[in-house]
């Protein structure tokens, strides 16, 4: 299972939200590229970059950091944030992304996803953050009345085969993934689930991959020192 670092940008920064409320913010660098650099040099071989004021505003905002860090890595990096259109994907791919993240252009538009899928293929990604077993937008400011599963299951229907599952009330809480709920997203012929909220501990890590997940990200425990990214990785291996 790989281990994908988590760098949120707000205000050109490095942060961290606690269950993504914008108020409740801690500043963890003001330089997001060397951010990346430090964990591209502890092992990450992908990282997952999220654009928070892109998200809120519904349209990509730290552009300039975002290419800052495609240009400091030689690893892939994967981008969510405001991209709900044609127009903001391939922008995003342009700057050298290999995947894009879609959340609330799945709940509003599957359309949209349908086509951008047939365009880029495994380069869309559909992000699922849940509340409550209940699909969150706009910068999880807003909750869609969607079940997370049925969501899955459309998306899987329009050709989406990867999908980022977050439990929004442990996200950045240090406590532990959403066990029953990343579980039941994952079977022999769904789609790849990467996971993610709440992940504290190496071994919580270890369980996610024996439930199957494909991968886990790992955001607020690798700033707090919580989890060492280096010995995180060979422990899995």
């Amino acid at each position: 299972m790989e281990i994908i670092p988590a760098i949120d940008i707000q205000n050109g920064q490095c942060v961290r939200l606690y269950q993504g409320d914008f108020e409740r913010s801690t500043v963890y660098g003001t330089d997001p590229s060397a951010v990346a650099q430090r964990w591209v040099a502890q092992g990450a071989q992908r990282l997952h970059v999220v654009d928070l004021d892109g998200a809120k505003a519904g349209c990509p905002i730290n552009t300039q950091a975002i290419q800052a860090i495609v240009d400091a890595v030689n690893v892939p990096v994967q981008l969510g944030g405001g991209l709900r259109t044609d127009d903001a994907v391939q922008a995003a791919l342009g700057l050298g992304v290999s995947r894009v993240i879609l959340g609330t252009a799945a709940v509003q538009h599957a359309e949209t996803v349908a086509g951008l899928v047939q365009r880029y293929g495994e380069s869309i990604i559909v992000g699922v953050d849940a509340r409550d077993g209940f699909v969150a937008t706009a910068g999880w400011m807003t909750t869609a009345h969607v079940r997370a599963e049925d969501l899955v299951a459309e998306m899987v229907q329009v050709g989406v085969q990867r999908i980022i599952y977050t439990d929004i009330s442990r996200d950045g809480t240090l406590t532990e993934p959403n066990y029953d709920a990343t579980a039941a997203l994952i079977t022999a012929d769904g789609p790849a689930i990467i996971a993610s909220g709440g992940v504290s501990r190496v071994e919580q890590l270890q369980r996610l991959a024996q439930l199957g997940a494909e991968a886990a990200i790992v955001g607020r425990a690798l700033y707090t020192g919580d989890i060492d990214l280096s010995y995180a990785i060979e422990a899995l291996q």
